[in-house]
């Protein structure tokens, strides 16, 4: 739909700019910049318009841009707590954390009320290795709005990572008592029960959901992870789907807290494979997400295809305007359906959920070329019992022994050279993984069958 002319006289600048709020709280952030486009042409000094604006180019993926946006809405109107709560987060998924800080802070001295900016404030100083000011920005964050939830999850993820579980639990259950529809609560609610050794109640959990939602996909997977019983051989899309569609927005942000390196490990080790960043090979981002490893395989590209699951990270990905094309699927079956096509896969954090890896590597060496390379990243089983070769854990992702994952590569006519590195942390500690770079043995026959 085209956006109504706000030059008509009986549309004011106000109502033209909550014509663009509008649009911009819907995802249509098209439609938005060209609301915004046509109010900065008659108003281009209304503070508003220019903060909101700013927040929108970062949306769009243009941050630079945003922050010198809302840095002039400053200077037209200096004293606005919310405009420098926004620059701290834009500034802070630049990666300039000390300017984020600074930022912050000045909201909270302008708004000392401001819990918003008092809970990324803790964010980031958890993420730069602060967990004190970290506790103490989220409790102040509660104290100013009692309700808030999403302070109590960040404080008890932080309570967490110090197995601080029981301090971690109230506030899982404090959330739950303010938003009980929030999914990811009730899963790290069950894993701290596991963490202090009350399995039995982990499970109470998930089977009390199903009670109540009998097919809901988290509820039957998380269940299946804990308990050990009806274990699937890969999540189901079901899962994958409604898992990483609310998660979409907060994603890149989430996995920023986390340390997450499987993009850049992914990519370090493309380069390792002596494939010069030529731009003049067809590559495949297999389950792409938001698109974290487009930027960082886009040098080797002639053609870049991302495919994931999740309509919503499909989303984020595309407005990163980095992918030729962006498909919808399930990462075995787009494998199967496009034989011989690509030079280059790579995979960072997928295959983490799957349990048996026969089939997708199969699929991969059947997509590939000859000579062609695969790149991915997997959880690794460090101490397995004997004769296991992989293992769902109680976070519902799964981990693989090296000697599994030579073997079944081998299998497949891959040759695979295999590095340890850890992927990101996890209740403050690492996590241990592969990243594995599998080459297509020239002449071999492409493996369908395991």
């Amino acid at each position: 739909m085209e956006p109504p002319s706000i030059t008509e006289r009986d549309v004011t600048v106000g109502e033209a700019l909550q014509m663009a709020l509008s649009f911009q709280q819907r995802g249509q952030l098209e439609d938005a910049e060209k609301v915004y486009q046509r109010i900065l042409t008659v108003a281009p000094d209304h503070p508003d318009v220019v903060h909101y604006h700013g927040v929108l180019l970062h949306q769009l993926g243009r941050s630079d841009e945003a922050i010198a946006a809302i840095e002039r809405s400053l200077t037209l109107e200096p004293n606005r707590a919310e405009c420098y709560n926004n620059l701290g987060i834009i500034l802070r998924a630049k990666e300039r954390y000390e300017d984020a800080v600074a930022a912050y802070l000045r909201a909270v001295e302008l708004d000392p009320k401001h819990a918003n900016a008092y809970n990324n404030l803790g964010v980031l100083r958890r993420f730069t290795g602060k967990p004190a000011e970290a506790e103490a920005a989220y409790r102040k964050a509660i104290e100013l709005n009692p309700a808030y939830a999403e302070a109590y999850h960040n404080l008890g993820v932080l309570l967490t990572g110090q197995k601080r579980h029981r301090e971690a639990m109230l506030c899982y259950f404090k959330v739950l008592s303010l938003e009980p529809h929030r999914t990811e609560d009730r899963r790290l609610l069950a894993i701290a029960y596991c963490e202090m050794g009350e399995r039995d109640k982990a499970i109470e959990i998930f089977e009390n959901w199903l009670k109540h939602d009998p097919t809901n996909p988290v509820a039957i997977h998380m269940l299946a992870a804990i308990s050990g019983l009806n274990v699937p051989p890969r999540a189901s899309n079901a899962y994958v789907e409604l898992a990483f569609d609310g998660f979409a927005e907060s994603f890149e942000r989430k996995l920023e807290q986390l340390s997450y390196r499987a993009p850049s490990l992914v990519a370090a080790a493309l380069e390792g494979s002596g494939r010069p960043p030529g731009g003049d090979l067809d590559v495949l981002d297999a389950g792409c997400g938001t698109g974290l490893c487009g930027p960082l395989v886009k040098p080797y590209a002639r053609r870049l295809v991302g495919v994931d699951l999740s309509a919503g990270m499909l989303e984020k990905a595309r407005r990163k305007q980095l992918y030729d094309e962006l498909a919808k699927g399930e990462l075995t079956e787009c494998l199967r359906a496009h034989r011989g096509l690509f030079d280059v896969i790579v995979s960072a954090d997928t295959l983490v959920y799957f349990g048996p890896l026969e089939e997708v590597a199969a699929a991969a060496s059947g997509a590939l070329r000859p000579g062609g390379t695969f790149v991915f990243t997997l959880e690794e089983l460090v101490s397995p019992d004997a004769g296991v070769d992989f293992h769902i854990e109680t976070h519902g992702r799964y981990s693989h022994t090296q000697h599994y994952v030579e073997r079944v590569l081998e299998r497949a006519g891959l040759r695979p050279q295999i590095a340890h590195a850890d992927l990101r942390t996890e209740s403050a500690l690492p996590v241990a993984g592969l990243v594995v770079r599998a080459t297509k043995v020239n002449g071999q026959h492409d493996a369908d069958h395991v």
